[in-house]
């Protein structure tokens, strides 16, 4: 049951097309995955590259507004397949990949994005930097930060940097910082209702107004941290104008300094997919090619002598094409070490849940390398691979992380499924020990 006084509005705006609309509500939504491109095989072909028919695992048709977007069917199960869990590919509502599509980023870019959870833009921001420049993922939620840094674990990010900061905090610390912003607003989420009807049973129109002044809030923090000649894009999830076109309306009158490019609706009765809204602000000047420092400035890194045992997993197990060592990459939180960005900044201060990407542990005489660190590599960039088929049942006893017969060097293998990394398993005694962290293993998939 939809809420009358939202029907009535949606009434008024659509008015002849309103009967079209208001059917889109019994039909089944379209669902959809984007191939990551960041995702590596032995060849070094990406996902995005190699997987476009979907063949054995969904039956897809592109999305025509986002690059390596497809529709799947109803029948098929992604969500339960290997790929999800090897990062693959990431399962993301169609109308929700415009956005990302319009901020047009490139390699090298500084890269925000302010609202993030649980990390569907992020990532797609992520594939197109192509591990160059730098993306800061923020969300203000800790579960919900929680959930957006696995999911940058999961599909592989070597560049970006989570935390779980109000915009106020990183406006302080990030003032004309940023090349490219996104602002994904938290919104009444009026085009999730036929997704989510727990989003229509908590819908009112003060709620609209709420989440409207908050929109205003955020864009303000947004726009201070933009650079002379950035490209800012705020997207939401709600037909109210108030939340889309009024919010630009009014950010526009607070900011002479701002110019809109463009602004788009998705309505479901139109496209394939849920309701949308997108618009496109350019913060008036050019870019240069000078990239700035945050406040804090850099950050103080580790010098050669300072990787301790990471040099010799690094020698028995990676090439030495991967993480070629240079002084500027790595920096250590406890016994946790990180690869870092390159011009790191310096996030005293800040509550961070990933400051990079995570290597591994230094533990006493050894090194235990990261998960994440399995997922971000091609099989190409290590010395031992123990490549799956994933209609295999051993890559189902591998997710549940039992050990398996195999037979080579002893060491450290990435252990892939179809030629693209899953996990790490240690070969010693003819038995590949399993190192699939036990807070991921599955019954079933």
């Amino acid at each position: 049951m939809l809420p009358q006084a939202f029907t009535e509005r949606m009434q008024k705006m659509l008015q002849g097309e309103y009967d079209a609309f208001i059917q889109t509500f019994e039909e089944s939504r379209y669902q959809a995955l984007r191939l990551n491109a960041l995702k590596k095989n032995a060849e070094g072909d990406s996902a995005a590259q190699v997987l476009t028919s979907g063949e054995g695992f969904a039956h897809l048709s592109p999305v025509s507004w986002a690059e390596n977007g497809y529709y799947y069917e109803a029948g098929d199960q992604p969500g339960k397949h290997a790929y999800h869990e090897a990062g693959v590919y990431y399962i993301q509502e169609p109308s929700a990949m415009l956005p990302a599509e319009l901020l047009q980023v490139l390699p090298g870019d500084h890269v925000l994005d302010l609202c993030a959870a649980p990390g569907g833009k992020s990532t797609q921001i992520a594939a197109k930097l192509q591990g160059k420049g730098l993306l800061i993922s923020n969300e203000i939620h800790p579960a919900r930060a929680k959930i957006l840094s696995e999911n940058v674990e999961r599909m592989g990010i070597r560049n970006a940097i989570v935390t779980n900061e109000s915009p106020a905090a990183l406006e302080k610390v990030f003032p004309g910082y940023f090349d490219k912003i996104m602002v994904d607003a938290p919104c009444s989420g009026e085009g999730m209702f036929r997704k989510n009807e727990a989003a229509s049973e908590e819908w009112s129109p003060e709620n609209v107004s709420l989440c409207a002044a908050r929109q205003d809030e955020i864009l303000d923090c947004a726009a201070e941290m933009l650079r002379p000649g950035g490209r800012m894009v705020y997207s939401t999830c709600t037909f109210a104008e108030e939340e889309d076109e009024g919010s630009i309306a009014r950010f526009l009158e607070r900011h002479s300094d701002f110019e809109l490019i463009e602004q788009h609706r998705l309505w479901p009765h139109k496209v394939k997919g849920e309701g949308h809204f997108a618009a496109v602000l350019h913060k008036k000047g050019e870019l240069d090619e000078y990239k700035p420092a945050c406040v804090n400035g850099f950050a103080k890194l580790l010098t050669e002598k300072e990787l301790g045992e990471y040099l010799t997993f690094r020698k028995e197990t990676l090439k030495k094409t991967a993480y070629a060592c240079t002084q500027s990459t790595y920096i250590r939180f406890g016994d946790n070490l990180y690869l870092v960005p390159e011009e790191m900044p310096n996030l005293k201060g800040l509550k961070v849940l990933r400051p990079g990407l995570h290597l591994g542990e230094c533990k006493k005489n050894r090194f235990e390398p990261s998960h994440a660190l399995a997922l971000s590599m091609s099989p190409a960039e290590v010395n031992y691979v123990w490549n799956l088929d994933s209609k295999d049942m051993t890559v189902l006893s591998y997710l549940n992380g039992q050990t398996f017969p195999a037979e080579g060097e002893k060491g450290w293998y990435l252990i892939c499924v179809d030629g693209f990394s899953i996990g790490w398993g240690k070969l010693a005694g003819g038995i590949m020990k399993n190192h699939y962290p036990k807070g991921l293993r599955v019954n079933g998939i």
